[in-house]
């Protein structure tokens, strides 16, 4: 269904909506006016390299649907879709619905999931371009909504939008979930010792201590971006992956190519934290920048050092936002323990259309109950936050 009209699309005569088989099918600049150049997940580069590099596609289970509108041939409003035969690199997890729906007789797969995939990272999904009419926004999500109508899917998803985007969909009938993800803020520091400073003592040192650590094991670190990054960065950093990956998961949802092609069209959105041993690259940590944030996303090494993770992931990631102004450091979820290096925790928002009566309300009962947990726990956990006036 590369370009089919769709019966919800918005009420002006004038706007056409569509569903399109493939980024490259889209003007690049037309859909990067529409993303913005605050957040690089979104631009038509990334998205490309995942569907050149074959990580996304029919094949992987992901196959892109992404929505457009248009006036008169400019796009004003898009949305990143794929139809989904499963729930994995989501990260907002479903299987319980899917199980529980599929137990009761019903298909789950296929879905569609407004998202970037394999990425836990907060950003826009209902991308409008600036000056567009007021309403464009609430007209991409009626979009949304009858692809998934034509389309006669079970469910459609839309992960990790914002909270303004949340609502907009809330109101067009999506039921609304909140998760939590570790957010580290630039309070105007100079320096990492002015950020250590602002900790309790105990933490602070704590943290010294084991920034001290990694130095004593003969580790050297080094912060890769730009022209630095040779196809030889990526065939050193790709086994590190590959090592994470086999611990956790056994699946490599991202193929060497895409790594390579990040580092060829989008370099300067690219900053990778690598460690050496002896001379030997060991380890690491793979973030891209944004206009005022630095996304930590991929850790990976071949010979455990005590606290590199922390150093590689999360306080050279603080030195970098430090040293670039950069507003904040995103580390995404999982983990108390980045409470305890200052990292804090942020409400994340998606939304859901369920297309069946009895089992949306199923999921609405319990998705009003989980909202409920998640407010007191992201509360439980402020207060665990190492800083003195906390």
């Amino acid at each position: 269904m590369s370009s089919a009209d769709l019966a919800a699309a918005p009420a002006a005569a004038s706007l056409e909506v569509r569903l399109v088989q493939g980024i490259e099918q889209i003007d690049a600049g037309q859909w990067d006016a529409c993303a913005g150049a605050d957040q690089p997940f979104l631009g038509h580069a990334f998205l490309a390299a995942l569907e050149a590099s074959g990580s996304v596609s029919r094949r992987t289970g992901w196959l892109p649907l992404h929505l457009i509108v248009e006036q008169e041939g400019e796009l004003l409003g898009c949305a990143p879709m794929y139809l989904k035969s499963h729930s994995y690199g989501e990260y907002v997890f479903d299987w319980g619905w899917a199980n529980a729906y599929e137990r009761a007789g019903g298909r789950y797969y296929p879905k569609l999931q407004v998202a970037v995939p394999f990425t836990p990272v907060p950003g826009p999904r209902l991308l409008v371009r600036p000056g567009s009419p007021p309403d464009m926004r609430a007209a991409v999500a009626r979009g949304l909504l009858g692809a998934a109508q034509q389309l006669d899917v079970s469910s459609l998803h839309v992960t990790f939008c914002t909270e303004p985007e949340w609502r907009i969909l809330g109101d067009a009938g999506l039921l609304q979930r909140e998760g939590v993800q570790y957010h580290w803020c630039n309070r105007g520091y100079g320096s990492f010792d002015d950020f250590l400073a602002s900790l309790k003592s105990s933490k602070r040192k704590t943290i010294r201590k084991e920034r001290a650590r990694v130095a004593e094991q003969g580790l050297c670190l080094e912060t890769l971006t730009g022209d630095a990054l040779t196809p030889d960065v990526w065939d050193t950093f790709y086994p590190f992956y590959r090592s994470t990956v086999d611990k956790r998961w056994g699946k490599a949802y991202l193929s060497k190519r895409f790594f390579q092609l990040l580092g060829a069209t989008m370099p300067e959105r690219v900053v990778l934290v690598m460690a050496r041993h002896g001379g030997r690259c060991v380890a690491g940590a793979l973030n891209l920048v944004g206009d005022d944030t630095l996304y930590g996303r991929i850790w990976g090494c071949q010979q455990e050092f005590e606290f590199l993770h922390f150093e590689a992931c999360y306080y050279r990631a603080i030195d970098f936002a430090i040293e670039r102004g950069l507003a904040r450091v995103e580390a995404g979820a999982q983990g108390q323990h980045k409470l305890q290096r200052g990292y804090e925790p942020v409400p994340t928002y998606s939304a859901h259309w369920i297309r069946d009566p009895g089992f949306r309300d199923a999921v609405e009962r319990f998705l009003a109950q989980e909202r409920r947990e998640m407010a007191v726990e992201i509360e439980e956990l402020r207060e665990l936050l190492p800083y003195r006036n906390a």
